[in-house]
């Protein structure tokens, strides 16, 4: 059975950086779109950043040029660089990944809902 792992999660001072990983255990991914989302705590899903199998790329307004998201095919996993942090990226962070919906279209209102699968979630909390 295919599944998402997250990693890189944790505690972090305001300015800091953090790396989240996402590998995916049963199954190549290098056909699927992948990205992550980020959840605040009694909110729904937001959309964080995407990147297609091919490597086009989207990313959510709060998040452009403080976060990179990149993806490695032979490694099965899928990164995203997260610099210049402050206390609203304090957050649960989703990997999830998908055959159906390209990049562009998962910043889309609740388009989460219909994504084929998911991570567990990893804490990221920054500390002011």
């Amino acid at each position: 059975q295919l599944q998402l792992v997250e990693s890189g999660g944790g505690l972090v001072q305001a300015g800091g950086s953090l790396r989240l990983s996402c590998t995916a255990s049963g199954r190549s991914l290098s056909n699927y779109a992948m990205g992550w989302f980020r959840q605040y705590p009694g909110k729904e899903r937001e959309f964080v950043s995407a990147v297609t199998w091919n490597g086009h790329i989207t990313y959510a307004d709060s998040v452009k040029g403080r976060f990179t998201i990149s993806r490695d095919n032979t490694k099965n996993m899928v990164y995203l660089q997260m610099n210049s942090l402050n206390a609203d990226d304090t957050a649960v962070y989703y990997c999830a990944a998908d055959r159906t919906y390209g990049s562009s279209m998962w910043s889309r209102s609740q388009i989460y809902k219909n994504l084929e699968l998911w991570g567990q979630g990893t804490l990221v909390t920054v500390s002011s």
